[in-house]
C-alpha cells in the first residue's frame, strides 16, 4: 500500500457528523470536573450506606455515579470481603455459574496510530509488520477450532489495508471454516471484533456479514491523559470520534456492544467512573447499555517505556477491587478477564463475578498456525515481542483452564444461542435484568459442554467434567422454572441428541 493511499484514507476516516449528532449542547458525556467532584464528595462511605448500595446491586439495578464512587472508597477489609461475595452472587443471579470462552485472532498489526503504550504503534521500528491473507485467516481459524473453540474475537490494527472491507472478508472466511472433531466437525459460530471506530456506512458492511459483538476500548476517559498518549495528528487522537464509536454502531444496526478501558494510563477510580458514564449515555440514547465490559491492565509492550513505567500501573489488590466495583455498578453486563493476567490472578478475579475469558491464546500475527507447525518443538510460554501487541500472563491450553474451572464448580459454555435466537439489544437486556437469561444460559452451557467433553476434552478433563455435568443436570431437573411447559422435556431431548453425536442444538 503506497504512502499516498494511506494519506488519502486518513483524510476521510473521521466523519464529524458521526460525533456532533450525539453531543448534548455541544458537550460529550465525560465531564472531568463532575467526575472528580463525585469521587471527592463520596470519599467516606459508612458501612450502612455501602451495604444499602450492595442490596441495590443484588436487585440488578445499575448504580448511580455517587453510589459507585462510594464503593470505590471503601477501606474496611471486612466490607470488601462482603463486596467480593456480593459480586459473585450478582453474577450467578444474572449469568448462573458458567464461564463463556473465546479465542482472540490478530489479523493485522499495521497501524497508522502512535499510541505511547502499544507495540503496534507506527513509530515502533522493532515490530514485525504483517497482515494475514484470507487463506491465512482460514488456517488460523482451523487451528483455533481444533482446540474446541466456538467463539472468536478478531483484532485489527487501524490501517487502510485492514479497513471495513477487509474485516468483512475475514469474518465471512472464518464462518466458512469446518474442522473434523471426534464426532462431526467443529466451527466458529460467533465472530466478534475488536476494531477501530468506524463510520455508520462501514459498520453496516460488518453487520451484513454477521458480526457478533463490536468491541471498542476507549483506553482512558481522562482527556489530558488521552491527549498525551494519543498524538493529535492521528485518528486515535480524536477523543470524541472514539467516544461515540458504539453510538454509531447502534445506528448501523449492531446492537451487541462492548466497552473497556486500559487500566494503568490514569487513576483506576476515574476510569471506572468513565466506564459507568459511558454505559449511562448508551442507556439514555438507545435504551440499552453495553453487553460486556473489559478491564485490561497495561502490560509490557515492545518499544514502549510507558507500558512499564506509568505511575498509574494497577497492582493486583486494586485490580480485584476495580473488577468487583464494575460488577456491582453495572450488574447486568458481562465482564471479561483475559490471558493478559496470570493464571493465579485469573482464578481469583473470576470468583468476584467475571463471565468470559480466553485460553490457548496466541496474539502474534499468524501465531496459531505457527504453533501447529512447530508441533512438539513449540513451547507455549514462548512469546515473540516483535510480533505481539503486549505480553500474555497465562499461556495455558483451553483444556487446562476448562479443567480448573470444572474443579471450581464452574461450567464452561460455548453457547451462541442467544444471538441466533434474536436475544440481543433491548431483548437481552430485559432478560438479563430479570435474571431470566441465566436459565437459558444454564441449559445451553450443558449442551455445549457436552460437545466439548465428547469432541475435544483430555481424559483428565473428561473425568472432572462428567461429574460437573451430572450435577448441573440434576439442578436443572429440580428448578421449578424448567418444569414449565416443555422446556425440561426439550432440554433432555436435545441433550440426548448431543450425546448421540448431533451438534449445535440449542434452546
Amino acid at each position: 500500500m503506497s504512502e499516498l493511499a494511506v494519506k488519502e484514507w486518513l483524510k476521510q476516516a473521521v466523519k464529524q457528523d458521526g460525533i456532533d449528532k450525539y453531543l448534548i449542547d455541544g458537550k460529550d458525556f465525560i465531564d472531568e470536573l463532575k467526575i472528580t467532584e463525585t469521587l471527592k464528595s463520596n470519599a467516606k462511605p459508612d458501612k450502612k450506606q455501602a451495604r444499602d448500595i450492595l442490596q441495590k446491586s443484588l436487585r440488578i439495578e445499575r448504580l448511580e455515579p455517587a453510589e459507585t464512587a462510594a464503593l470505590l472508597h471503601v477501606t474496611d477489609p471486612e466490607l470488601w470481603e462482603e463486596m467480593y461475595a456480593t459480586g459473585l452472587e450478582v453474577k450467578r443471579k444474572v449469568y448462573d455459574n458458567r464461564i463463556v470462552f473465546f479465542a482472540p485472532l490478530y489479523c493485522s498489526n499495521l497501524c497508522v496510530n502512535n499510541c505511547a503504550y502499544c507495540g503496534f504503534r507506527l513509530e515502533n521500528q522493532g515490530e514485525n509488520r504483517r497482515i494475514l491473507s484470507i487463506d491465512e485467516v482460514k488456517h488460523e481459524a482451523e487451528a483455533v477450532i481444533s482446540e474446541g473453540h466456538k467463539r472468536m474475537i478478531v483484532v485489527y490494527g487501524e490501517h487502510v489495508s485492514s479497513d471495513a472491507d477487509y474485516m468483512a472478508e475475514t469474518i465471512k472466511a472464518i464462518y466458512t471454516v469446518k474442522k473434523s472433531a471426534r464426532h462431526g466437525e467443529g466451527s466458529i459460530r460467533r465472530v466478534n471484533i475488536n476494531a477501530a471506530p468506524m463510520s455508520i456506512a462501514d459498520l453496516k458492511k460488518l453487520g451484513d456479514v454477521g458480526i457478533g459483538t463490536y468491541q471498542v476500548f476507549h483506553e482512558t476517559y481522562h482527556k489530558p491523559t488521552y491527549a498525551s498518549v494519543h498524538p493529535e495528528d492521528t485518528i486515535k487522537g480524536n477523543f470524541r470520534w472514539r467516544l461515540y464509536a458504539l453510538h454509531r454502531a447502534m445506528e448501523a444496526g449492531i446492537d451487541d456492544l462492548a466497552i473497556g478501558a486500559l487500566f494503568g494510563l490514569y487513576d483506576w477510580r476515574f476510569e471506572i467512573m468513565g466506564l459507568l458514564y459511558h454505559a449511562i449515555d448508551m442507556e439514555r440514547q438507545f435504551g440499552i447499555g453495553p453487553h460486556t465490559i473489559s478491564f485490561p491492565r497495561m502490560m509490557p509492550a515492545a518499544g514502549s517505556y510507558l507500558s512499564t513505567h506509568s505511575k498509574y500501573l494497577v497492582n493486583d489488590s486494586d485490580f480485584k477491587k476495580l473488577v468487583t466495583v464494575l460488577r456491582l455498578s453495572v450488574p447486568y453486563t458481562g465482564l471479561i478477564i483475559t490471558a493478559r493476567e496470570s493464571a493465579q490472578l485469573r482464578r481469583e478475579i473470576i470468583q468476584v463475578g467475571c463471565t468470559q475469558t480466553d485460553a490457548s491464546t496466541k496474539i502474534g500475527i499468524g501465531g496459531y498456525t505457527e504453533a501447529l507447525k512447530a508441533l512438539n518443538g513449540f513451547k507455549r510460554d514462548d512469546q515473540d515481542k516483535s510480533k505481539q501487541q503486549f505480553l500474555l500472563g497465562d499461556t495455558r491450553s483451553l483444556d487446562e483452564v476448562i479443567r480448573e474451572l470444572a474443579e471450581m464448580g464452574m461450567i464452561t459454555s460455548f453457547c451462541t444461542a442467544g444471538y441466533r435466537c434474536g436475544r440481543t439489544g433491548d431483548k437481552i437486556m430485559g432478560l438479563l435484568q430479570s435474571c431470566t437469561e441465566a436459565k437459558f444460559c444454564k441449559l445451553n452451557a450443558v449442551l455445549t459442554f457436552r460437545e466439548y467433553l465428547d469432541d475435544y476434552a483430555s481424559p483428565e478433563t473428561k473425568v472432572v467434567g462428567e461429574k460437573l455435568i451430572q450435577k448441573e443436570i440434576e439442578e436443572i431437573r429440580n428448578i421449578p422454572f424448567f418444569k414449565k411447559g416443555n422446556l425440561l422435556r426439550n432440554f433432555e431431548d436435545y441433550y440426548h441428541q448431543t450425546v448421540q453425536g448431533k451438534r449445535d442444538v440449542y434452546i
